[in-house]
């Protein structure tokens, strides 16, 4: 998940982000059956280091992958290497909210809350409305971001968690201004990251006016319905 300009927070541990994240599975199958779906080529936004696009591209897939991170590039260059894909992986340095893609595609994807490095309305429009003009006619924009529960901000604010052997994060959560500040310590590097989220209805309403059609919404990455909770699954087409 990596999406901002700039200095990157990535940059700082692109080389323990694939430790960081290795028991978040639940999305590859549902991210790669849509690609598969959609015949290709897929474009990821804030592609990071493969975590989907390599198992898309080891599905038959063609990807685009966009990241403004070069050392997360670089690792998922090594990863499509050593996967046998580095064909099928076109990887770009750029910036989600203006990908560096003239291609039109049928499906783009933001996996892993990589919109939640968006922090305003306007920097989302403008994305979205970037992903819309890249659409093929029928084409999809499939995507997952998150709005905390209660109970999620009490249990885990301002605490150090040790998410993976060595790795800790906190969270600093600020409900009011729905803004979270995540913080990321190993051995090999640290960084912080600034996030924002936003309710489903704000969603909805932001991929109407950029001109999409919202599909579908669900809860998990087994299609299940959105029901209230803090994850939120979008499938939305072009209109």
């Amino acid at each position: 998940m990596s999406s901002q300009g700039k200095s990157n927070p990535y940059d700082a541990i692109a080389s323990l982000y694939d430790r960081w994240n290795t028991s978040v599975v639940e999305d590859i199958d549902f991210y790669t059956d849509e690609a598969v779906g959609s015949g290709g080529p897929a474009l990821e936004l804030g592609v990071g280091t493969g975590r989907i696009a390599i198992p898309i591209a080891q599905a038959g897939i063609a990807v685009i992958g966009v990241d403004s991170s070069a050392p997360m590039l670089e690792r998922c260059r090594e990863r499509a290497r050593e996967a046998g894909v580095a064909e099928l992986v076109d990887l770009r340095l750029g910036d989600v909210r203006d990908p560096p893609v003239s291609e039109k595609v049928p499906l783009a994807i933001s996996p892993f809350r990589a919109f939640l490095h968006l922090l305003d309305n306007e920097e989302r429009l403008l994305t979205l409305t970037r992903i819309h003009d890249l659409l093929r006619p029928g084409g999809r924009f499939v995507f997952d971001v998150f709005s905390p529960s209660g109970e999620d901000i009490a249990t885990t604010h301002g605490l150090w968690i040790e998410r993976e052997p060595e790795i800790f994060e906190r969270a600093d959560w600020d409900a009011t201004e729905r803004h979270l500040t995540l913080r990321v310590r190993a051995p090999d590097g640290e960084t912080s990251m600034d996030l924002a989220w936003l309710s489903q209805p704000e969603w909805n309403a932001l991929l109407e006016q950029s001109g999409f059609s919202v599909e579908a919404c669900y809860g998990w990455f087994d299609h299940s319905p959105y029901d209230g909770g803090p994850d939120m699954v979008f499938i939305a087409s072009g209109r």
